[in-house]
């Protein structure tokens, strides 16, 4: 071993909401890893921990994690600065670590936090899961894109000449990381003419799954854990 530790860190993607969506690789780690760590919110108490459960090492020792929800970053890299001590006291002592990541944990997820605070001093194993993108197409059963179109994907909070730009040179966007900017970024599809044929995917898979079009919604409606898909291209599929 070149690593420090006896125990490994995994960083697990739970997949979007379905626990029927866990990979087979990680439901065989979880049900046997004797540490569990995961995020938690003020807002939402643990989704990815309500996804794994079902696939849990009951007797696995719980880790939660609090990450404060601010647009300051200083509150929440000091949560991960702890979360990596927390995680590095059952590796030195030779347990292994699974954090519980919703979606992937390499798609905007809060597993790339942990690489390079405890990557220097154990072993990483990172286990794919099915993203927030795909879950939410395959809830709509339309592609995000055909042949040879372009597909981006834009986070909300990017300002309105970013956004502006990135969509008038796409046929096909998907937005995340929505919530407080979905009047913004809708005003912004109206511009781009993307907005007839946008869709708005929240708790993709989830029991809580809805589908409405982005024109289906009241304007002081907000989404919650949503997606928007858009598509103004030329492929057949697109048509209405």
């Amino acid at each position: 071993m070149t690593a420090k530790t006896a125990g490994t860190l995994h960083l697990v993607g739970v997949g979007p909401g379905d626990p029927e969506l866990v990979t087979l690789k990680a439901a065989r780690l979880l049900a046997a890893v004797p540490v569990i760590a995961y995020p938690t919110t003020g807002e939402d108490s643990a989704l990815a921990l309500e996804i794994a459960t079902p696939h849990l090492n009951p007797a696995a020792a719980r880790l939660p994690v609090s990450i404060p929800m601010s647009v300051e970053r200083g509150p929440a890299r000091a949560a991960y600065d702890a979360a990596a001590e927390a995680i590095l006291v059952h590796l030195r002592a030779g347990r292994d670590v699974a954090w519980l990541c919703e979606g992937d944990p390499l798609f905007y997820g809060s597993a790339m936090y942990l690489i390079a605070r405890v990557g220097r001093d154990a072993p990483i194993a990172v286990v794919p899961g099915v993203t927030s993108l795909t879950a939410a197409a395959a809830a709509v059963g339309r592609p995000l894109a055909a042949r040879n179109e372009m597909l981006k994907i834009l986070p909300a909070p990017l300002d309105d000449e970013t956004l502006r730009a990135e969509l008038a040179a796409t046929p096909a966007a998907a937005i995340i990381k929505v919530g407080r900017h979905f009047d913004r970024v809708r005003g912004l599809l109206a511009e781009t003419g993307h907005a007839d044929g946008a869709v708005v995917v929240e708790h993709a898979t989830g029991a809580r799954q809805r589908i409405t079009r982005l024109a289906d919604f009241a304007h002081d409606e907000r989404p919650y854990f949503s997606t928007i898909l858009c598509y103004r291209g030329d492929e057949d599929w697109g048509r209405p």
